[in-house]
């Protein structure tokens, strides 16, 4: 498996093409890495100016995004369409990760997964993802893809810490990808991540994001605007946990959810 860079940068609702730009040219001119957009955000061309405009090399820039069904579809074609209009707009020539958005509307594993295996074939992609699959829906696409599947996307943070898909991912090999790990913005108010913020004399999403790069194969693309905030989650790469801090957030009792499921109700499971 190839490396995905530990921390990125969402780009969720960051919809201001002039604040979508400068976050992302500052992160990368900051050391970021990876950069995680999609169809739906609406914002794949404010994406693309800031990588353009970022004093850093194309090839050091780790960059995805997602076919939604609700934008193109995901029926063979569309999904083809969807990935040109989306590099189109981002003005590259290939994507380093595409992923399902979600396993709604026309998404068929037996006919949307062979057109992300045709986009690798054809070297428009390099890697296939998925977001918010079950492990029923996950086996079926690994079953389904003659790529290997690289990443699975899904909510994750310490409260709601998806023990089960995260283990799926370690016994399958491919990465778990945390979004909204800051658990939108309530990791403040998390007595147990505050506790050991104060310890280390850091930041409470500090603490949320060492957490979760703890755990083998995961991965976290935190959301960011302001320079402030960009630098302080960058400083999660540097903080280490000790297992006791690990155990007193694995134990936290709390579990809040804060994506909407609406056909998607595995989700509650």
């Amino acid at each position: 498996m190839s490396e995905l860079p530990a921390l990125g940068l969402g780009t969720w609702q960051n919809t201001d093409p002039d604040v979508c730009a400068e976050s992302v040219r500052t992160a990368l001119e900051m050391g970021y890495q990876h950069i995680d957009t999609a169809q739906y955000y609406g914002n794949e061309e404010a994406v693309g100016e800031g990588i353009a405009s970022a004093d850093v090399p194309r090839e050091d820039v780790f960059v995805a995004s997602k076919v939604h069904a609700e934008k193109f579809g995901l029926a063979y074609d569309e999904v083809i369409e969807g990935l040109e209009v989306t590099l189109d707009r981002l003005g590259l020539d290939s994507l380093d990760l595409l992923y399902v958005h979600w396993p709604v509307g026309n998404y068929d594993a037996a006919e949307t997964l062979p057109a992300f295996d045709e986009l690798v074939d054809r070297g428009l992609i390099d890697y296939v993802g998925v977001c918010n699959f079950s492990t029923e829906l996950l086996d079926e696409a690994i079953d389904t893809l003659e790529s290997p599947l690289f990443a699975h996307q899904v909510e994750t943070h310490p409260l709601l810490q998806q023990d089960e898909l995260v283990e799926h991912a370690q016994e399958h090999d491919y990465y778990h990808v945390a979004y909204s790990p800051l658990a939108r913005g309530d990791v403040f108010d998390i007595p147990e991540v505050e506790a050991i913020a104060e310890k280390h004399d850091v930041s409470a999403p500090q603490i949320s994001l060492a957490w979760l790069l703890s755990r083998e194969n995961v991965r976290a693309v935190p959301k960011a605007t302001s320079e402030a905030h960009i630098r302080d989650n960058l400083g999660a790469l540097d903080l280490e946990l000790d297992d006791e801090d690990i155990e007193r957030i694995e134990t936290i009792e709390r579990t809040e959810r804060y994506v909407e499921r609406d056909g998607a109700p595995w989700l509650d499971d």
